[in-house]
């Protein structure tokens, strides 16, 4: 009896040797953005369903696009270019792979409430009172905050970029709309904040922030080779900025959890969720 439990151990042992188990861990490598929270949970998700082992790794935006390029990290799906993020990818484009667009119609710029009589980037030469000289941003090393800078510049405004996170210039989004005050924040669709109120972009008539822009897919190089199921899965993921924001906004009610949010999209969209695994 003992003899032949150890070889049905011998075999279970021998069905995934190490570099089997390897071969179904899977990395993925974002920024703790909302949109980009949201996405890596999707993705991770219906990675697991497919049965590998996947970790979730939270990065500086400049941290992840070196981490895949390096091999740290097998994906991203968190690069928006070809604006946002260019100088990232101008310097790492030939040690990763760029896969490709998983939202479109991106956009970033500087938001204010659907109230204000701000209209234009221009406006803020001479109201740059009304928000108290102030631009709220969000972590400096992101796209956004690089190219507001430069917009800041090339409009000669007299504002100061305000860094923080996500969390802080939302908060201090949602205080100035209880007060009806008048407030400028670095912004990108999407996001949840355009589904829960009324802000419109300021106009941006030098073009500073870019026309549209997509979110997309970064593997590290060998994935395809190393990897087939999951380098075809990325190929076909994609999501909707409606659905995003919607997951998004699912995300900021208290005491939810993305996990969770993520595992209602995704039983709410087995037909979508089939088409990238199939």
């Amino acid at each position: 009896m003992r003899a032949r439990l150890l070889g049905v151990l011998l075999c279970l042992a021998l069905t995934q040797s190490p570099a089997e188990a390897a071969d179904k861990q899977v990395r993925i490598a974002y920024v703790e953005w909302a949109d980009a929270v949201v996405a890596t949970n999707i993705l991770k998700q219906v990675l697991e369903e497919k049965g590998y082992q996947v970790k979730a790794i939270p990065l500086a935006a400049a941290a992840m696009w070196q981490a895949v390029a390096t091999g740290d990290a097998d994906v991203s799906v968190a690069a928006w270019l070809p604006l946002t993020q260019a100088a990232y990818y101008d310097k790492l484009k030939n040690r990763l792979e760029l896969i490709g667009p998983n939202v479109t119609g991106a956009k970033i710029g500087w938001a204010v409430p659907a109230y204000s009589s701000l209209n234009s980037i221009e406006d803020l030469k001479t109201k740059a009172a009304a928000v108290e000289g102030k631009v709220i941003g969000i972590d400096p090393g992101a796209g956004v905050m690089k190219t507001s800078e430069a917009a800041i510049k090339a409009y000669g405004l007299p504002v100061k970029l305000v860094d923080g996170s996500d969390a802080t210039m939302t908060g201090a989004l949602k205080d100035a709309l209880r007060q009806k005050k008048d407030i400028v924040v670095t912004a990108w669709t999407p996001h949840w904040m355009f589904a829960r109120y009324e802000l419109k972009y300021l106009a941006d008539p030098k073009k500073s922030f870019g026309d549209d822009e997509s979110v997309n897919t970064l593997a590290r190089k060998g994935l395809k080779d190393d990897m087939p199921e999951v380098y075809a899965i990325l190929k076909k993921f994609k999501l909707s900025i409606k659905d995003e924001e919607a997951v998004m906004a699912e995300n900021e009610e208290k005491g939810a959890k993305p996990t969770e949010t993520a595992a209602k999209w995704i039983a709410a969209n087995r037909a979508i969720v089939d088409g990238w695994v199939k």
